[in-house]
């Protein structure tokens, strides 16, 4: 590997990774998984849509993350009243008190931080979800054909609420493809359940420190590309991506039940993901286990079903985990 700082330094950053894990975990009793995906979409640079019913500490467990990194974070209650100009800002008049003159000047919004909690993201209209867009794939905000360009790293995480519930807008097919991860977090188990229970309805309240900052996030960002991936693993991604779309793939399963299946983009996140979770766990290649791990969590999003999958309650998870069986894995062990 190509790394521009010493081993040392390598194997102090990713010990950090998992003591912000750890730092986490002091509030965030069980959702290894979630937390894990989380640290992940941050390491490859993307951004990471939770979703969960109401009650499942999504907002807490952001905001416990961004306590955990020493970088500003601003937090957006998405509302049906929220407006695009309540995330990017807007001009407003001033007056210069030297010579009377008047002048606008950009006031910006909160989208201007290193982590955006986009609380209930799906509790506004598409036109508002849209001011989100080229701020999550350029890392940049134009308003009045001034650009505005947004400080690294930049990390949007994004909470939803079901789609099935009330007050809802599902989000535009092109937002949700600029999400890295699509996470899903469940009920905690029985012991997990009994913890939240005892540890949260006490007078003591653990303090989050701040683990890692800004440079050392960057490094990561750029250490993560560095991770190696031989090419039969990327042909492997190529026919798995491939595999989701109907027209092309071989799958029976993914003809009866697939509209529409993932892009290009969606081979990038998988290599990009999986060479985070191979750093993650101190490693320096890419295994076939780190693809078939975030394989889930990337095509969730990219794969859209039919009306009859939909009616018959079969998931793109479930289109996934047969594209996992049948896809032909490369000869040699990795």
């Amino acid at each position: 590997m190509a790394l521009e700082i010493s081993e040392v330094n390598l194997k102090t950053l990713i010990h950090k990774i998992s003591l912000l894990k750890q730092e986490i975990q002091k509030v965030i009793v069980g959702q290894d998984v979630v937390i894990e995906e989380m640290l992940v979409a941050l390491m490859a640079g993307g951004h990471c849509l939770l979703e969960g019913v109401p009650g499942l500490a999504k907002t807490l467990m952001v905001r416990t993350m961004s306590q955990a990194l020493d970088l500003s974070f601003r937090r957006i209650q998405f509302t049906p009243d929220l407006m695009p100009t309540d995330i990017i800002g807007t001009e407003i008049l001033e007056e210069d008190h030297v010579t009377g003159k008047r002048f606008f000047k950009f006031n910006q919004g909160p989208i201007f931080a290193h982590i955006i909690l986009a609380d209930e993201i799906n509790r506004t209209p598409p036109k508002t979800q849209s001011a989100l867009l080229e701020a999550m794939q350029e890392f940049e905000v134009t308003y009045a054909g001034q650009t505005y360009p947004l400080e690294r790293p930049f990390f949007i995480l994004a909470t939803q609420n079901p789609i099935e519930q009330a007050g809802t807008y599902p989000l535009p097919e092109a937002q949700l493809d600029r999400f890295l991860l699509y996470v899903k977090i469940g009920y905690p188990s029985a012991a997990e359940e009994t913890s939240i229970l005892s540890r949260t309805t006490g007078a003591k309240a653990e303090k989050v420190l701040p683990i890692i900052g800004k440079e050392e996030i960057i490094q990561l960002q750029a250490l993560t590309r560095e991770v190696s991936i031989s090419d039969d693993l990327v042909a492997y991604v190529s026919n798995l991506i491939r595999s989701t779309r109907p027209d092309t793939s071989t799958s029976d399963y993914v003809k009866e039940w697939v509209r529409w299946g993932a892009g290009p983009r969606a081979g990038q996140a998988l290599i990009l993901t999986a060479k985070a979770r191979a750093l993650f766990h101190g490693r320096y290649a890419v295994i076939m286990d780190d693809l078939q791990t975030m394989a889930y969590p990337v095509l969730r999003h990219r794969i859209l079903m039919n009306f009859k999958a939909e009616a018959e309650q079969v998931s793109a998870d479930d289109v996934t985990a047969e594209l996992i069986k049948v896809v032909t894995r490369p000869s040699v062990n990795l």
